[in-house]
């Protein structure tokens, strides 16, 4: 019993340290991109829902493994943060040992189910956890790195498209786009919060660099790049009338994430990150994906 009990002890921990219930910002739009491809096949991919599952368990993988390395790479900025200061890693709740372990596994496990998807899969995984690993290090010497995690998130479409057809089509990179303004800007929302800690400690953000209100207004710019992404990605894959109401729908949303944060009031910022942009994805995913089905309109 009681190495049951520690054993569920550090899963709910280990998932509390990497923000596991996260996983549904990125995973819907990398789903997405698993429905144009699919579409584009003309509704005939063989292995479908397996080759679904296998882009899930990498999309998990990937995301779990990049915030473990994360935590490691920042362990002692969020031990000085009074912010994070509680995280596991910093308040001995889990060891380094641990975590470097359930890196592993973890990265093992993307690998897996790269090599599980087909050969360009498991040849660019390596940039993959290559790209999402590096992240980490960007705060440290450059204010794009909002844009560098937005890119981080932004391959997971395109990934899912590779995954199901073997081969890369550049329209994707609209989606990619997408994904990577959408993501910046509400990750400058959020580390807004930092400003006066990122000053003390020479760290790079958009709000250190141009203060809170210049970075909320970077932060609507790159949503509004966002959505233009989007419009530009309909027109390409000629998708129907219900793609463009779920995009008027993320828009709507996008518009109420930014009236909740003030320059002069934080208070909700929560709220602005992990609720709105939770409907943001799901609601995406579901408008387009319902859009696929129903129309099933021959690949151009």
């Amino acid at each position: 019993m009681v190495l049951v009990s520690t054993f569920w002890k550090r899963l709910r921990l280990t998932l509390e340290m990497i923000k596991f219930e996260h996983s549904i910002f990125a995973l819907p739009f990398a789903l997405t991109g698993a429905m144009l491809a699919w579409r584009e096949d003309g509704f005939a991919t063989a292995g479908l829902g397996w080759k679904l599952l296998w882009i899930v368990v990498a999309m998990v993988a990937a995301r779990s493994a990049a915030m473990t390395f994360n935590r490691l790479l920042d362990h002692d900025i969020d031990g000085r943060n009074p912010r994070t200061a509680k995280r596991q890693l910093p308040a001995g709740t889990l060891s380094r040992s641990f975590a470097w372990g359930f890196l592993a596994i973890t990265s093992v496990v993307f690998f897996w189910a790269a090599a599980s998807l087909n050969e360009l899969c498991l040849k660019l995984a390596p940039v993959a956890l290559g790209v999402v690993f590096f992240y980490s290090y960007t705060k440290r010497f450059t204010s794009f790195a909002h844009l560098v995690l937005g890119f981080a998130l932004g391959i997971a479409p395109s990934a899912a498209w590779i995954a199901i057809r073997g081969s890369y089509d550049v329209r994707m990179l609209w989606l990619t786009a997408a994904v990577m303004f959408w993501t910046a800007g509400f990750d400058i929302i959020y580390s807004c919060q930092d400003y006066d800690f990122d000053q003390r400690e020479g760290l790079f953000s958009i709000p250190s660099r141009l203060g809170i209100a210049g970075a909320l207004n970077v932060a609507r710019l790159l949503h509004v790049l966002m959505m233009v992404s989007i419009g530009a990605l309909i027109v390409s894959f000629a998708l129907g009338w219900l793609a463009w109401v779920g995009a008027g729908v993320v828009a709507a949303l996008i518009l109420y994430e930014h009236s909740l944060v003030k320059a002069n009031d934080l208070s909700r910022v929560d709220a602005a990150f992990f609720t709105v942009n939770g409907y943001v994805s799901m609601l995406f995913f579901v408008f387009w994906a319902t859009d696929i089905l129903v129309f099933r309109r021959a690949p151009l």
